[in-house]
């Protein structure tokens, strides 16, 4: 699901280079999204080992 989002947001953020749709918005999400799927592969290599 984390990785859905992220690609989602990804693609947008493209679209709002090339086309200045989204403003800021786009970037915070993207950020919010980076930070969510790095916390996630900590936590996860955290509980496998």
């Amino acid at each position: 699901m984390v990785y859905t989002i992220i690609a989602v947001l990804v693609v947008l953020w493209l679209l709002g280079l090339l086309g200045h749709v989204g403003g800021a918005l786009i970037h915070l999400l993207l950020v919010v999204a980076l930070v969510v799927f790095i916390v996630n592969l900590i936590s996860s290599r955290r509980t496998k080992v």
